[in-house]
This record gives C-alpha cells, structure tokens and sequence, in this order.
C-alpha cells in the first residue's frame, strides 16, 4: 500500500508522461505536492523505486519510467501513517507475557511509512517495564552493527525524547518512520545507522519527531 503522497507523485509522473513524453521537474513537484523542500521528493522517488513502482533511467536528466500501478488503486490515508494511539495500558494475557499492538514495519535503511492498523501479539513480560509499549518488524539492514537483523521484531518503550546515543523510531516530516540512533547537533537531529555502507540523515530538530526508544527484540530462527 502506497502513501497518499506516494500515490499522487506517482500518478502526477505517469500523467505528465503520457501527456508531454517527459516527467515533471522536482520543482513541480514539491509544488503539486506542497512540499517545503525537494530532498522529500527525493525521498519519495527513493520509496516508489524500492516498491517497484518507478524507475530512473540512467545519463538522462528528468527520465523516470512508470514501471506499475497500483492494482486497486487503493492509498494510504494520512490518518493510516504510524501515529499509534497508545492511551490504553498493555493487557496481561498470563503472569509471563503481556500483550502490545504490533504496528507493521519500521525501515532499518531508508525511511518507510509504518501503518497503523495492528495485532496483539504476546511478549515477555521480563523484557518490559510499566510503561506503554509497542511492536515493529524490521525491513532492511543499516542496524546490524548494533545487532538489529532485517526480519527482527523490536519492541519500543512509547516517548517523545530521547537521550543522544539511544535507538528511536523517528518520524521524519509527519509521514516515514525510521529506526536509527539519535544524534543531536545543536539545531538537527541526525539519525545514524550502524553500517557502514548506510549514510546518517541529518534534518532540522522540527522535521523529527521520537515515538519511541528501543527496549529489546524478539528473533524468530
């Protein structure tokens, strides 16, 4: 399922080829989709190529080939982007696990949206404490040096700060969620991966915001 900002920039590059044999300039779309810089049209480009979507043809300036569309068309709502409503308390399933909503995927590489609907599934209850907590599954691999595996299911502690040096989900511009380590620098947060083939994304304190710190992970064999 696409996001509603991927859908559009989707169908407004497929729409511009079909129409002028050419997509439009990153300026037209920050402007159709009212964006304040072009690094999020970057980001979406990014997104639509990695879902197979979209590609960008090489030596060519403005080339991006429609490669699908989305079969039912169906789009993501911004109310289905990951902003999980945590005002219920972890429900006791027995005295060794608790239940926690698990809420799709977390990007462990380039930011992916995290939906919001979600499942129970029981943990441990050793590996929480007394506050409210969630679940992700990992999908990529610029956590690994810190032990993070794609595939990983991490449970998040719910909070809106973090220390420097914590791992965080991090909401980047209201619409992808991330799992890196936090570094503040002054005025920008920089969200560093742990490989070294993943560059650290740095962004103004305002386009970030934490929902949550990493308390442990459950590893299926």
């Amino acid at each position: 399922m696409l996001t509603k900002k991927q859908h559009t920039l989707l169908m407004l590059i497929h729409d511009r080829l079909k129409e002028d044999g050419v997509a439009p300039s990153f300026e037209e779309m920050k402007i159709a989709l009212d964006l304040k810089s072009k690094s999020g049209i970057h980001r979406l480009i990014n997104a639509l190529e990695e879902r197979g979507f979209l590609r960008r043809l090489p030596n060519r300036a403005r080339a991006l080939e429609v490669i699908k569309l989305p079969e039912d068309e169906e789009t993501a709502s911004n109310n289905n982007i990951f902003k999980p409503d945590f005002s219920g308390k972890s429900q006791d399933t027995d005295p060794q696990t608790v239940e926690i909503p698990l809420h799709g995927k977390i990007a462990a590489g380039t930011p992916i949206e995290a939906l919001e609907q979600y499942e129970n599934i029981a943990v441990p209850a050793g590996l929480l404490g007394s506050g409210s907590y969630y679940a992700l599954d990992v999908d990529g691999d610029s956590m690994v040096e810190a032990g993070i595996l794609d595939g990983d299911r991490v449970l998040i502690e719910r909070c809106d700060n973090a220390h420097n040096g914590q791992i965080v989900v991090a909401l980047v511009d209201e619409e992808e969620a991330t799992l890196k380590t936090l570094r503040k620098r002054g005025p920008d947060i920089a969200l560093e991966p742990s490989n070294r083939d993943f560059e650290t994304q740095v962004y103004p304190a305002n386009r970030v915001r934490i929902q949550g710190r990493l308390v442990g992970l459950i590893r299926q064999y």
